[in-house]
């Protein structure tokens, strides 16, 4: 009898720990109620205290404020619905759903990377995957929208399962989030709170966006490669699955080998992706005035102004809606305009769960924010760091773990630079360092515990999309998955830092690591 029994290693006993610790608790609707109600109470405990904390950007002083005051019970219930109706991911995740919908139920994805990626090996898939992710934030948040549930799809197309195919895109866009070959939006935002501070110092410093570059486009090889050796060499075979589970999640095993009228709806709608691109090109050059069309007033396509920035999210669904309903007529799927609607509709029935979680995700978030608990826990935690006494190496390192404790209460990137980069700028120039290292640490540390933070805006996400494969999936499940590549890319990212300081390399145009 040579019954083989595999015997699971250490990482696979302790994240399977996480995840059933992690899925005892409460539904995620559940929780984030209760995380709300312990805010609200928290929040008045700390006023009543007096807790408060001196902004370092203008020197105002921040105040708790009590949600369980009479002001406080007024704000909360004339503004439940305001918030949830301004939950800027629900709107963006909508919209982007209506894109992926005809591009997915079409066909049309699973053709296409057939066509281009069906015969390559896993690991390749992988590093696309991989290199995608870190490098979507130039497209601002919709790579957590439309990549995840893309390299589910690709995953299911090479014979793996769907679920291990998302939480790689998720990882890698949410954890690799400030690394990009192409400068972006992050960028400037970045360095426009980093200039301000360094001017508290040298009235006079002015460099760029670009300070970080050349570190980030390694970033970008290093986290591809990494990210690509973890999810081969040790998570793929936590996701074993057959072609009968395949089947499960309504995918067509016959996309393999593709029909000549799929490869025919291939061409016509690589045909129309080509004419859409030469539209889109046109609206962001001035030929048709002093100014493109979807350019802010001084002219810039890429400041967060321009209505190409701010309709990112909609070029993406367009991009995507085109092309599907282009080969769903050519393949014959789309007869008429009620075939189309139909798949619309499917797509918009299966993200229904995650509609009624931003409900109570919205009021746990502007609970947080209105309450100002971040603010001075942030505020608190970076004059900790400066009075710990730290220098060098050792000192970068503290600025990245600060950053990723301050990320897991903080959502928003630029929030957090605008409260520590007045604190940590200064003093870092006042002991030799340039700015650029210092915005470059706190970067690293902003994005490595995206993937892990419960207030992180696409948590949620990924959590509604994942339910599409499997309804057991729990935030214990998330975070299980989540946290091998928080871990690898903490730890390469930080050794990359300490080579960089050693050998004393340039970060970027203009950004160095000494003054």
């Amino acid at each position: 009898m040579n019954e083989k029994i595999e015997k699971k290693g250490l990482l696979d006993r302790m994240l399977d720990s996480i995840e059933r610790a992690g899925n005892r608790l409460p539904d995620p609707i559940t929780m984030f109620l209760g995380l709300a109600i312990i805010v609200a109470v928290i929040s008045a405990i700390c006023s009543a205290a007096g807790i408060n904390a001196v902004n370092p950007a203008d020197g105002s002083t921040i105040e708790i404020f009590n949600l369980l005051s009479f002001d406080g019970i007024r704000y909360l219930w004339t503004n439940v619905i305001t918030n949830f109706a301004g939950f800027a991911p629900l709107g963006m995740v909508l919209v982007a759903v209506i894109g992926s919908s005809v591009a997915e139920k079409s066909g049309f994805l699973v053709s296409v990377m057939v066509n281009f990626l069906g015969k390559a090996r896993g690991w390749i898939v992988t590093a696309v995957i991989m290199f995608l992710g870190v490098n979507l934030n130039v497209a601002g948040d919709a790579g957590f929208i439309v990549l995840p549930p893309l390299a589910a799809i690709l995953y299911m197309s090479i014979g793996r399962h769907p679920l291990l195919g998302m939480y790689t895109a998720f990882a890698a866009v949410a954890g690799g989030f400030c690394a990009n070959v192409l400068l972006g939006l992050s960028d400037a935002l970045a360095y426009g709170f980093t200039e301000q501070a360094a001017r508290m110092i040298d009235p006079n410093y002015e460099a760029s966006i670009a300070i970080n570059w050349y570190f980030l486009i390694v970033s970008c090889v290093v986290l591809t490669v990494v990210g690509t050796v973890l999810v081969e060499k040790v998570l793929l075979h936590r996701f074993p699955i057959n072609k009968e589970e395949l089947a499960k999640y309504d995918f067509d095993e016959s996309a393999s080998n593709l029909t000549d009228v799929q490869k025919k709806g291939i061409k016509a709608a690589g045909l129309s992706i080509l004419i859409y691109i030469i539209v889109i090109v046109l609206m962001c050059v001035p030929v048709f005035g002093d100014r493109a069309i979807l350019a802010d007033e001084n002219g810039s396509i890429t400041s967060g102004g321009s209505a190409f920035s701010k309709g990112i999210v909609f070029t993406v669904t367009m991009f995507l809606m085109i092309p599907g309903i282009v080969y769903g007529v050519v393949i014959g799927r789309y007869k008429n305009d009620k075939d189309l609607w139909a798949d619309i509709s499917q797509g918009f029935a299966e993200m229904g769960n995650y509609v009624f979680m931003c409900f109570f995700i919205s009021i746990f978030t502007n609970f947080f924010s209105v309450s100002k608990l971040g603010t001075v826990l942030a505020i608190r935690g970076a004059e900790l760091l400066s009075n710990v006494g730290f220098t060098g190496i050792p000192l970068l390192i503290g600025l990245i773990l600060l950053s990723c404790i301050v990320n897991m209460f903080i959502g928003s990137a630029s929030a957090k630079w605008a409260i520590l980069a007045p604190v940590f700028v200064p003093m870092m120039m006042l002991m030799g360092f340039d700015p650029a290292i210092t915005q470059v640490v706190y970067r690293i540390g902003d994005s490595i515990t995206n993937p892990l933070s419960p207030l992180f805006t696409y948590i949620p996400v990924i959590l509604g999309f994942a339910h599409k494969y499997d309804k057991n999936v729990g935030l214990g499940t998330i975070i299980a998955n989540m946290l091998p590549f928080s871990v690898t890319f903490a730890i390469v990212w930080i050794i990359q830092v300490i080579i960089w300081v050693a050998l004393n390399l340039p970060l970027g145009p203009g950004g160095g690591i000494y003054l």
